[in-house]
């Protein structure tokens, strides 16, 4: 039996979800803002306010085909949750019609800070 360590139990920091759709027929290029009104549906579980409002959502890149990249990051390494957010963040994109593929990786730089989060999600937790 092999021992475990620490790390076997702490949430995989480096997750990211990845899924291709390989639409041949791409009718629309999608817009930042509709990838945007996606993640903003996606809640952080601690907190009672969007990733995107938050500030965990570092870039957003679309290229010619509907091919999707999204790089965040979370307010906590050690959040218990790290390992599923890059999912549900990609699983509110797919949504999108004519995407052709979605990746969201976790990343950790630069650090998050509250400096990062938009003024309403400010004013929703009494920070100023």
């Amino acid at each position: 039996m092999k021992d475990k360590n620490l790390q076997d139990f702490l949430p995989d920091k480096n997750a990211s979800y990845i899924k291709k759709f390989n639409n041949t027929k791409i009718c629309n290029k999608i817009k930042e803002y509709q990838v945007v009104e996606c993640i903003k549906t996606v809640m952080d579980p601690e907190i009672p306010v969007n990733l995107y409002d938050l500030g965990l959502i570092y870039e957003i890149k679309i290229n010619e085909i509907n091919d999707i990249k999204i790089k965040m990051t979370l307010t906590n390494p050690n959040c218990p949750v790290a390992g599923s957010m890059p999912e549900s963040v990609g699983k509110s994109v797919e949504k999108i019609e004519n995407l052709n593929s979605i990746e969201v990786s976790l990343v950790w730089q630069p650090k998050w800070n509250k400096d990062l989060m938009s003024e309403e999600a400010k004013l929703a937790l009494d920070i100023f």
